[in-house]
């Protein structure tokens, strides 16, 4: 294993949440807007000390060719489109965007291996995942939201101390 680097701790709140119909027709993706907050630079990670409102974020994301059914996780400096696989929907597809102009941005972590979530991506995304697993339609499924409200990451040293023990 490389050098490991503990990120910054964590603590994620939910902002708001709506569903966004697009002009498909068809695609429909709930969208949860999250800040972390307490962290230096909140105009980076807080939606209400950022430049770009969510009401811009949202008709930028109409604009980008979404398609299909899912989730999208939108922080103020990064967003994660989550839709259930064309090709088999009981995956997940995820596509990394940069929240300021939608561009993409890549997940991979080094090694092979590619970011999945950060913790409140990953609790929402399981709540997700439940819920179309249940629904017995996408209206269903549309109908209802992960229940995902704050969550907080307060040790961030664990995996190099552990790494950095003697076996």
């Amino acid at each position: 294993m490389k050098t490991i680097q503990p990120a910054r701790t964590y603590q994620a709140r939910l902002k708001d949440r709506l569903l966004l119909k697009l002009d498909d027709g068809k695609s429909c993706f709930k969208v949860y807007f999250l800040d972390i907050t307490g962290r230096s630079e909140p105009e980076r990670y807080e939606w209400n000390a950022g430049r770009r409102r969510p009401e811009e974020f949202l008709q930028s994301l109409r604009l980008a060719h979404l398609e299909g059914v899912g989730f999208v996780i939108a922080f103020p400096h990064i967003t994660k489109v989550f839709r259930f696989s064309p090709q088999a929907e009981i995956v997940l597809d995820v596509l990394g965007l940069n929240t300021a102009d939608l561009g993409s941005t890549s997940l991979e972590r080094g090694e092979g291996y590619v970011e999945f979530a950060c913790l409140a991506e990953a609790l929402i995304a399981a709540d997700e995942y439940r819920l179309w697993a249940e629904a017995q339609s996408v209206q269903e499924y549309l109908s209802r939201y992960s229940g995902f409200a704050e969550a907080a990451i307060v040790a961030n040293r664990k995996l190099l101390a552990y790494w950095g023990a003697s076996p």
